[in-house]
């Protein structure tokens, strides 16, 4: 997945000369984890209520990461995220090899401490299941260390009514129980002079035992590690990265990963609306004292800080990988980069492959004045910083109230399409300001349109200033409606994507068909 605003990168001969551009994932990859297996990287992210969750990424050189699967095909309990739940599902994982297996902890805030695992990244996973249950445990990471297992995890004060903590149980070789109820090994009221410690990350090295956690926020934060010679502690602990003098705020929560040469590296994500947390890459060193350093220490104070532009690690460069975007349905199945707003159901949508068509049928949304909870909007991550999309509608409507078309969702959405009045189709754009907050539609601008069928336009330029179009016969371009602004989402950037829906209590007989969706 190649970083639209990052050049084509030179490869790599005898002189290090290639270079890379953080962001090295501009779109909303939020609260990445990583591993190296042999010669390949392997990520996964937070996915909240979005499906299907857990994506799994795959990379051979640290900058370029093609999306190849996910994870969870479903949100599991199956019923509760039959409709759209914002900031809820799947937080901050952990992805593991151990023994031949992939692994992945995550946490559900609501319900507790997931695991799923599988041989083979790019196929099936088992069906999580539940290593440990409650409200307010999140980001789970688990070490294997000899005869031993360990899991540490967080807490979500929302949940539980504590934060700031780091809690540390044994487990089972086979990851299936923990075998103690915990014990506290970092307490960041008593211990530290940080707030928010979590995300926790468990590794060891040279004998030590490392917890890499992000503290004191998204937005502004920045990332600790702590070190200790017994795993239940005592551990001392110092800041490594922070934000200093960059544009990159809020440096953190995020993996430590090797490369077969020897060299450290360190991803984490930034706050960046409305594209979401996208994605950073960072040099890392062990200093003589043993401690590490991640970007740029030159006065060798021990605090890193983030790099722009830095030279690209001793590895070859595999500049083939693009953003799955745009979508010719020319398959049975939808794109990776698609992702509803709970778990599907299979009468909203239909692809014919022959036809190059998608079919996504009218569905009532929840509640009628709004989409903000409504689960069957097909999204994907808005990508930075600048998009050029298009696709043709044709619309079928049964009932009035039909709708169908493009949309731009967050706290505030804003959508164009074509509306069925009953006996007339018009072209309409609407907006709905403060969804989250029971905002309502309504609409800036709306005529009569003489067809059921026109290509859809919609434009993202650098400094998120939006515009929606439709394309005239003679293949120019007409603004309609006003220029806007993307908004994120809780958690998660905004999305683009598609839909057809009605204001009725069930399924009308109406439906769009969608096709040639281009995104450059």
């Amino acid at each position: 997945m190649l970083n639209p605003s990052t050049p084509s990168l030179p490869q790599l001969e005898n002189e290090r000369t290639a270079r890379y551009r953080n962001p090295i994932l501009f779109a909303d990859y939020s609260d990445p984890d990583a591993i190296r297996v042999g010669n390949e990287f392997w990520m996964t992210s937070s996915s909240f209520c979005n499906v299907p969750g857990l994506p799994i990424l795959h990379s051979k050189d640290l900058i370029n990461w093609e999306l190849v699967n996910h994870a969870l095909p479903h949100l599991v309990p199956e019923h509760h995220y039959s409709e759209h739940r914002a900031g809820c599902g799947v937080w901050a994982p952990a992805i593991r090899f151990h023994n031949g297996t992939f692994w992945i902890f995550y946490p559900d805030p609501d319900f507790g401490i997931y695991v799923t695992y599988t041989d083979d990244p790019r196929g099936q996973w088992s069906a999580p299941y539940l290593i440990k249950a409650g409200e307010g445990l999140i980001d789970p990471c688990p070490l294997w260390d000899g005869d031993k297992a360990y899991l540490i995890h967080g807490w979500a004060k929302s949940r539980s009514g504590i934060c700031n903590i780091l809690t540390l149980h044994e487990m089972s070789l086979d990851a299936t129980r923990l075998l103690d109820d915990g014990q506290v090994v970092i307490d960041g009221d008593r211990d530290t002079e940080w707030n928010t410690i979590e995300g926790p990350k468990l590794y060891k090295r040279d004998g030590w035992y490392w917890i890499f956690a992000p503290a004191d926020g998204v937005a502004t934060g920045c990332q600790t590690v702590f070190r200790s010679k017994n795993i239940f502690g005592p551990y001392e602990g110092r800041k490594v990265l922070e934000q200093g003098s960059t544009p990159i705020n809020g440096p953190h929560q995020g993996a430590w990963v090797d490369t077969p040469e020897g060299e450290h590296w360190f991803l984490h994500f930034q706050e960046n609306q409305p594209y979401g947390r996208v994605v950073h890459l960072q040099p890392m060193q062990w200093r003589e004292d043993g401690w590490p350093v991640m970007g740029l220490d030159p006065q060798n104070t021990g605090i890193g800080e983030p790099v722009i532009d830095h030279e690209a690690p001793n590895l070859s460069q595999d500049s083939n990988y693009r953003v799955p975007q745009s979508d010719a349905f020319s398959k049975p199945e939808l794109g990776r980069q698609w992702q509803w707003q709970a778990n599907a159901c299979s009468d909203w949508s239909t692809i014919d492959p022959e036809r190059g068509t998608l079919r996504l049928n009218c569905m009532p949304r929840s509640p009628k004045e709004s989409f903000w909870k409504t689960g069957p909007l097909l999204l994907q991550k808005v990508t930075g910083p600048q998009i050029d999309c298009a696709v043709d509608l044709q619309f079928c409507p049964q009932s009035e109230g039909d709708v169908a078309g493009f949309i731009v969702f967050g706290y505030n959405y804003f959508w164009i399409g074509l509306e069925s009045t009953g006996t007339q189709v018009k072209l309409v754009m609407k907006q709905c300001l403060d969804a989250n907050k029971k905002g309502i539609e309504t609409v800036l601008s709306e005529s009569q349109y003489p067809s059921s069928q026109l290509r859809l336009h919609f434009e993202m330029l650098p400094g998120n200033a939006c515009q929606f179009s439709y394309l005239l016969n003679d293949g120019s371009v007409q603004p309609f409606g006003p220029e806007f602004q993307a908004k994120q989402s809780k958690w998660v950037g905004a999305k683009f994507g598609l839909f057809a829906s009605c204001t009725s209590d069930d399924p009308s007989n109406g439906y769009a068909t969608f096709k040639n969706l281009i995104v450059k």
